[in-house]
């Protein structure tokens, strides 16, 4: 959410920093109905003290026997009331449209964000790994010999429907493994402090980190008003909806292991083989509350967190700084971690590692008190996948894999695994 002072003291630059984001002219309105809401809160104070004189009249009136001057001012001072009333009613409601439309308005961007029109226009920032060099012509998952009995598409649409699957034996255990191995890692070697959330939250959390109003068709919504969390992205950052924290306490760092639920709205005819793109998928998110003053060096931090993941899977990466044609909503900046799958013979995304600065804080009335004293002042928050799960299985099976339709599986992972880390053409691990 924005800051309606900034943007009447400084309404060229706001309008600027909307033009990237596709919307022009946004000030104008904003600062004409932000006019007239203040017009009418100081007409109602000016009511306020009519009525406050014309009280005090009343009495002096009805002491001299003055009748007609006491119904005069007892008029006034009804009218007055009456007045205040419609006039505070007015701006209550004006308010509440102004908050709407800031709610509306996508983030700030920060200056370094690439200008481009779409993906394609991202630019590459780090790259780590070497794709494997197979003597065979490399599958996707979904084809893989030992997968195909353990990654059960047909009973997931007979029991959900499409973009769904029920994944079985090994492959079900593989795939806990690797949303183990990303909590220790982040836990024990990241320090962030493990969550165990809600994936049913009331309204105003989605609000709060902005995936309402803009985009609640991408969301599922119960008959009785909670909302299924897209990402633990809502839950964690909203551990502090409302609160104004110690800066001593800050930073508060987070991860947790959620199921997801997301209706893919806008994707429809993409990714439809495999499990790339389901509406329920289980993610590893972080999440961190930060001064505003360490919030550039956290972008960094967790970007690092997401990629050390993939490095200790031996999983080849690119990662990406979006441009403003592709960035979120409510994001300032993002960059986006695109593992490698040799089945595509691509690169896919696999974590959004972005910040919000106070954006999100805003929305939801997040403070810290500063150590030395004065005024509260919003935290920034940011965001990112540690990993997105099953694009995770997705891509240790498909560059683990071998030409008999085995797979190979990360050194990582034996721990969990007993020690078992082939998962042979027959779909058992060994």
């Amino acid at each position: 959410m924005h800051d309606i002072k900034a943007i009447r003291e400084n309404p060229e630059a706001f309008d600027a920093a909307m033009n990237r984001r596709g919307l022009s002219g946004v000030s104008s309105e904003l600062l004409a109905l932000d006019a007239d809401r203040r017009a009418k809160i100081a007409a109602a104070e000016e009511a306020k003290a009519e009525q406050n004189k014309a009280s005090k009249e009343v009495g002096a009136a009805k002491a001299k026997g003055d009748e007609a001057e006491f119904e005069r001012l007892r008029a006034l001072v009804a009218e007055k009331k009456a007045e205040i009333a419609r006039l505070n009613d007015e701006a209550k409601e004006e308010d509440a449209r102004l908050a709407e439309m800031l709610m509306a308005l996508p983030n700030v961007l920060y200056e370094d964000v690439p200008v481009g029109a779409d993906e394609n226009d991202n630019v590459e920032i780090h790259r780590w790994g070497t794709p494997a060099a197979f003597d065979f012509t490399p599958k996707e998952h979904y084809e893989l010999a030992s997968v195909v009995k353990g990654m059960d598409f047909e009973s997931g649409a007979k029991l959900s429907g499409a973009r769904f699957v029920v994944l079985k034996g090994a492959v079900a255990r593989i795939h806990r493994a690797l949303a183990q191995f990303m909590l220790d890692t982040h836990v024990d070697k990241h320090e962030l402090t493990e969550a165990i959330t809600p994936v049913l939250v009331r309204e105003e959390m989605m609000y709060g980190t902005g995936q309402l109003p803009k985009f609640g068709e991408d969301s599922y919504k119960t008959t009785n008003g909670w909302w299924l969390i897209p990402t633990a992205e809502v839950t964690l950052t909203n551990l502090v909806n409302g609160e104004t924290v110690n800066e001593a306490d800050l930073p508060m760092r987070y991860a947790a292991h959620t199921q997801c639920f997301r209706s893919e709205a806008g994707s429809a005819g993409r990714d439809t083989a495999g499990m790339l793109r389901q509406h329920q998928f289980e993610k590893v998110e972080m999440v961190s509350i930060v001064h505003p003053n360490d919030s550039e060096a956290e972008h960094a931090r967790m970007t690092t967190q997401a990629q050390n993941i993939l490095e200790a899977l031996n999983l080849p990466y690119r990662t990406v700084k979006l441009c403003d044609g592709d960035m979120g909503f409510g994001m300032k900046r993002t960059h986006d971690i695109e593992v490698w799958l040799p089945g595509q013979d691509k690169y896919r995304e696999i974590s959004s590692v972005s910040t919000a600065g106070d954006y999100q804080a805003r929305r939801m009335n997040a403070r810290f008190k500063p150590k030395d004293g004065g005024k509260p002042e919003f935290v920034h928050t940011l965001n990112g996948s540690g990993l997105a799960v099953g694009r995770c299985l997705i891509a240790v099976l498909e560059n683990g894999q071998n030409a008999d339709g085995s797979v190979t599986l990360p050194d990582v992972l034996s721990r969990y695994l007993n020690g078992k880390l082939t998962l042979t053409a027959e779909g058992q691990l060994v």
